[in-house]
């Protein structure tokens, strides 16, 4: 049950370790600004226990018709959390690379894109898409906790822990102190 959640930590090889850090770097960090640090956290677990379920219900099928690459690195955490922005975004399109395109269609073109990644599974990616858009669609309504609760959370150990260290950017859980420590 453990590797539910140990798969997002493995890593073969420095390019895909390389390209994990960037993609962390870039879409979780910019999910987490916009949820707060204890619902990201929460969240990261959610959607790497989804992907995971998701991925070993396909593997089978998929199996056989082509072989399968084993799930492993935060890419699948990554693109359930890019699932869920571009899914809940209000903007209508997005400029990559140069060219207009609608927001909508940005996952499944960095799924394109992450298929070149050395050691990286397609389906594990494609896992966490669909599970990143189903939340964001609401369709997993019940991992989704209100702000009092992640307010409530921010006072408590671990998260209370994680205030006090020097260097470590925390997010808080609610939107007006979100707000606030944005202007700060």
């Amino acid at each position: 049950v453990h590797r539910l959640v140990t798969y997002i930590f493995v890593y073969e090889d420095l390019i895909s370790l390389t390209c994990g850090a960037i993609i962390i770097w870039y879409f979780a960090g910019s999910f987490e600004k916009n949820v707060g640090t204890v619902k990201n956290c929460f969240l990261t677990i959610a959607f790497a226990v989804l992907s995971a379920l998701l991925y070993l219900l396909l593997e089978t099928v998929v199996s056989r018709v082509s072989e399968v690459e084993d799930a492993k690195g935060f890419m699948p955490v990554a693109f359930a959390t890019l699932g869920v922005s571009t899914t809940r975004s209000r903007m209508k399109r997005t400029l990559v690379f140069g060219v207009r395109v609608p927001v909508v269609l940005v996952p499944w073109f960095m799924l394109c894109i992450a298929w070149f990644i050395p050691h990286s599974s397609l389906l594990s990616n494609l896992c966490g898409l669909l599970a990143g858009e189903a939340f964001g669609l609401g369709y997993c309504f019940c991992l989704d906790f209100p702000e009092s609760v992640g307010s409530k959370l921010d006072r408590v150990f671990p998260f209370s822990l994680l205030k006090r260290i020097p260097g470590l950017k925390y997010i808080p859980g609610s939107l007006a102190e979100r707000r606030a420590f944005e202007s700060s």
